[in-house]
This record gives C-alpha cells, structure tokens and sequence, in this order.
C-alpha cells in the first residue's frame, strides 16, 4: 500500500529557468541509472526476497519508496527549469520566464537546436518531464531485468553498483549548473545514493556465506588462473597474485596462456595448484549450499493452507525478533 505526502521529500528549488540543464537532468528521470530504474529495479527485488529474508523485504521496500521519492524531486525539478514553457507554447506569452531567455531569434534557435536532442519538451511534454534520458530516448524495462536474479547475495551486489553509478551521474551533473539551489537538490540526492551503497553493503554482509553467489562453488583447477591475455606492459597485483580475496586461495600466474592450453589438453588436464579445495570438498560444499538456501525458503513458507502476503511472514515469538531470528523494529508500519 502506498499514501503519498504531497510535500517533497527534499525541498527542491531553483533559481532560474534553465532549459538546457533540464534536458540533462533528464538522464535522472528516464535514463538508465536513473531514479525510476532505482525504484522498479528494488521494488523487483524485493518480492523473491519476502520469504526468506523479510528483513531484506523490508529494506528493499523502504528504499524503492525513497527511490520514488527521489523520482518526484528529479521531475519537480526539472518542471521549474522549464518554468514559463507550458504557458508560452499554449498562449505565446511575451513576459512568460522563457521568453526573457530567448530575447532574440539567436536565442530562440539556440533553444531549438538544444531541445532536439530532448524534443519532447518542445513538442512532446510541452515543458512536462518525460519518461526518457537526456537524449529523448525512451526509459524501457531492459535496463533493469537482469538485476532480479531470484538470488539476493547477486541482486544487493549488483545494487551497490547501481549506487554507485547514480551517484557518478550526479556528481557529473553538477558540473553543469551554476545554480546553487539546484547544486543544492543534487547533492542531496547524490548523498542519498552514498547512503544507499552503504545500507545493500551492509545487508549483504548479514547473509553468510555469500560467496560464490548463488549455491554452487567454483571448480578448484579454474577458481585462482589468472592468464596473461595482452602483449605489453604486465601488471601485478592483489587481483593477480598471492591470496585470492574470498577463497583465499594462490593465484596461479599463467604467463603464457597459448603453452599452458596447449599443454593441459585445452585444460582438461589441468590440476588444481595453491588451493586447498577439492573436487570432492566442492560436491560436499554445493550439497551443503542447496540444503542452506531450499531450508531458508521452506521454512518462511506455510507447508499447508491458504497462502496470503500480508502478516504471513511477520508472525512473532514474543521476543520482538520474527520466526526465523532477525530483529524487527517495533512501531514500524508500512
């Protein structure tokens, strides 16, 4: 259920009309790292989330919301950067805020060849934003359906990703406007994205063991290879040398990937070096995984009756913590 405030969350203001900026801060309506893609893209997750791990709804949830939120300062924006537009377009108003912009035919082609690459503020929206990024290029479904994987250890990694491209969009943005009202908005909202990383971060620590994601492990002869792909300068470091950073196993330096293929029979002769895994510790382990991750979901599932989303996963053992151990926050609603 959803009641919305009718004030913003983030009082937005700016300080003047500015056509130009609003085209870009499109690519925060309707692009790909955009708030609207935030919002649906949680919003998603959150549903394969609810039963085994409701607290994880219940941050999912929360930050969708404030996503939607975010959603509305972006288009509150962007209208009062095209303040004057609607009514211009409509009644031709000499005295209307765009015009004192445009004073001349210069001024006016500029806005003209400025707005195609966003003409729906022109001819489309009439000074409305629009659901597409900054080059009028429609929003679709497509930038964000690989980010509900059904995994939660994969979708919060993949969350701090997207807060963190969010974020960079907007620390861009800023470099383009004078307006300290606007700077103002946006560094909010940048801030928000900091805020975010570090909430789907600290989530996916709670959820152990999260490495690999998903249940199955990876093969021990492959897991810690690192091939010499390029000609030139070679690089080491942490990501090519001594102990791999969640397995802990010895990263195997191929310096000549040619030889070693051809050496191991494309690899399928290949033994496992400098890890302590097995072949039989791995079977063991993905055995282990797949009873872990079936147990988590069967038991917040009802093994019998009518199944229904609300209280269905809340019910409580008289200690403030839900049926499955996890903290829940008392005189909290939705």
């Amino acid at each position: 259920m959803f009641y919305h405030v009718k004030e913003l969350q983030f009082n937005a203001r700016v300080s003047k009309p500015d056509p130009a900026f609003a085209t870009l801060l499109l690519e925060q309506f309707g692009g790909a790292n955009g708030e609207l893609a935030a919002a649906l893209r949680y919003f998603g997750q959150a549903f394969c989330a609810k039963q085994p791990y409701p607290d994880k709804y219940d941050l999912l949830m929360d930050i969708a919301t404030e996503e939607f939120s975010h959603l509305e300062i972006v288009g509150a924006t962007i209208q009062m950067l095209l303040t004057g537009i609607n009514g211009d377009l409509k009644d031709a108003a000499e005295k209307a805020e765009i015009m004192k912009l445009l004073n001349g035919k210069a001024s006016k082609d500029q806005m003209i060849h400025e707005g195609m690459t966003a003409p729906q503020f022109l001819v489309g929206t009439a000074g409305g934003p629009a659901y597409t990024n900054c080059q009028g290029v429609p929003w679709t479904a497509a930038y964000i359906n690989g980010d509900a994987t059904g995994e939660l250890t994969s979708d919060l990694r993949s969350d701090i990703a997207a807060e963190s491209r969010a974020k960079m969009v907007y620390e861009y943005l800023l470099q383009f406007t004078d307006d300290p009202m606007v700077k103002e908005t946006l560094q909010f909202l940048m801030t928000r994205e900091v805020a975010h990383f570090q909430m789907f971060e600290a989530a996916l620590d709670t959820i152990q063991p999260n490495f690999p994601p998903g249940t199955l492990q990876g093969e021990p002869r492959y897991s810690n290879l690192y091939f010499n792909m390029s000609s030139g300068n070679d690089y080491t470091g942490p990501w090519n040398e001594g102990k791999s950073s969640k397995l802990g196993e010895t990263f195997q330096y191929i310096e000549d990937p040619i030889s070693h293929v051809a050496e191991t029979n494309s690899l399928l002769d290949g033994t496992a070096e400098g890890t302590e895994r097995t072949e039989e510790m791995v079977q063991e382990l993905d055995k282990d995984f797949g009873r872990r991750r079936r147990q988590e979901v069967d038991m917040a599932v009802p093994s019998s009756g009518i199944l229904q989303w609300n209280m269905s996963m809340q019910s409580e053992n008289g200690n403030g913590k839900t049926s499955n151990g996890r903290s829940k926050r008392s005189g909290k609603g939705k």
